[in-house]
């Protein structure tokens, strides 16, 4: 029951989340690193990747798919986090240590999508 809870909650957060890098793009637009080239097609890129990520968990032919691209954007979201915690949020007053302390929680996101994505083999 608790795999399921959190797959459903996964899935809403990544459509959702997904969908604001076209609702809302500036947020991710500040958050990008400058040494990155074409920041707006790295955004609707990693928007439609989440988007298609939570819908694909939803549907078991697609879940495994789904958790490897979705840990896969994960990682190559983490420099974007970095970027944040080093600098700032451009127009965001943030303390110092929330934006540090958000790091971690890539792992607890990539640990989650694993749990409820990819299959444990049990004897």
């Amino acid at each position: 029951m608790a795999r399921k809870i959190v797959l459903w909650a996964l899935a809403v957060f990544f459509i959702v989340a997904g969908a604001n890098h076209f609702l809302t793009p500036a947020p991710y637009l500040a958050m990008m690193p400058p040494y990155l080239p074409h920041s707006r097609w790295l955004i609707a890129i990693s928007g439609v990747a989440e988007t298609m990520g939570g819908i694909g968990l939803l549907f078991p032919q697609f879940r495994r798919a789904a958790g490897w691209g979705l840990i896969a954007l994960l990682i190559a979201i983490f420099p974007a986090n970095i970027q944040v915690a080093l600098h700032g949020w451009p127009g965001v007053s943030i303390a110092g240590w929330v934006l540090w302390a958000r790091l971690p929680f890539q792992l607890v996101f990539i640990g989650a999508v694993a749990w409820v994505s990819l299959p444990c083999h049990r004897r």
